[in-house]
C-alpha cells in the first residue's frame, strides 16, 4: 500500500472504528475518525482525502446521503474513493450504494484482512486512474465520453448517467472491440468481492442501453461471459 495514504472513517460504533484506525496507521496511512456526517463533510470541505470508508446508519445524515451529496455535488475530486461499511446487507441496499456513488461496499461484520484487501485494491485503482493521460476523451459515432468533465455526449445531447453507468461505459469504450467479463467489470467499476457481481453488472447495462436509445445496440452481450462496444457503429 502506498504511504501516507489519507483516510477519513465516518462511523459512530466505537471498536469497529477503532479497529480499522489501528489496522490503517499500520499500513502506513494517515488517519481522522469522525462519529456523523456533518463532521465529516465539514473536514472534506477543508482538506483531501485518498479514501473515505462511511457507514450507512449514522446520526443525523446517513453514510448513504453523504455519499450521494459528495458526488453529486462534486465535493471531493474524481481520484477520492468511497468504501460503504454497513449491517446493510440485502441486495437491493449493495446496488442501491455502489448507484449513488460508492466505489465498493462492504458488510458487517466482516474479516479484517478483506476490509484491508478491499482498501489495498481501492488505493491501487485510484493510483491507475490518475496515471491515465490518453484516451480521456472517447468518440464513437457521435457518442462522445470525456473522463475529465465527466460529461456523456449523444450528437447535441447531454446524458445523465449515474457514477457507476458513467465507469461502465467508458471502460467498455476504451476497450472497444474486447470483450470484458463480468469480473473484469466489477473490478473497473464497482469494486471486488461483491457478492451480487452479475446482477448488479445486468442492471447497471440495462439502464445504460435505456439512456443511450439509438445507440444502446453499441452494447453487445457476449453470453455467457459479459459485454463489448461493437467495433464499428
Amino acid at each position: 500500500m502506498p504511504q501516507k495514504e489519507r483516510v477519513l472513517i465516518v462511523e459512530d460504533e466505537k471498536d469497529i472504528a477503532d479497529l480499522m484506525l489501528l489496522h490503517l496507521k499500520r499500513e502506513g496511512c494517515e488517519v481522522e475518525v469522525v462519529d456523523r456526517g456533518e463532521e465529516a463533510l465539514d473536514r472534506i470541505r477543508k482538506n483531501k482525502y485518498s479514501l473515505l470508508i462511511l457507514d450507512w446508519m449514522l446520526p443525523g445524515i446517513s453514510g448513504l446521503d453523504l455519499c450521494k451529496k459528495l458526488r453529486g455535488d462534486k465535493l471531493i475530486p474524481q481520484g477520492t474513493c468511497i468504501l460503504m461499511v454497513t449491517a446493510r446487507a440485502q441486495a437491493v441496499d449493495i446496488v442501491l450504494g455502489l448507484e449513488v456513488g460508492a466505489d465498493d461496499y462492504l458488510t458487517k461484520p466482516f474479516e479484517l484482512s478483506i476490509f484491508l484487501a478491499r482498501v489495498r485494491a481501492l488505493f491501487r485503482r485510484a493510483h491507475q486512474n490518475n496515471l491515465i493521460i490518453e484516451d480521456k476523451r472517447i468518440q464513437i459515432g457521435e457518442l462522445v465520453i470525456d473522463y475529465d468533465t465527466h460529461e456523456i455526449k449523444c450528437g447535441k445531447s447531454s446524458l445523465d448517467l449515474t457514477p457507476s453507468e458513467f465507469k461502465l461505459l467508458y471502460a467498455l469504450m476504451k476497450n472497444q472491440g474486447r470483450v470484458l467479463t463480468r469480473d473484469r467489470l466489477i473490478e473497473l467499476v464497482q469494486g471486488e468481492g461483491v457478492s451480487v457481481i452479475d446482477r448488479a453488472i445486468d442492471t447497471h447495462v440495462f439502464g445504460l442501453r435505456k439512456k443511450l436509445g439509438d445507440y444502446g445496440s453499441i452494447i453487445e452481450t457476449i453470453r455467457g461471459v459479459g459485454y463489448r462496444v461493437a467495433s464499428s457503429f
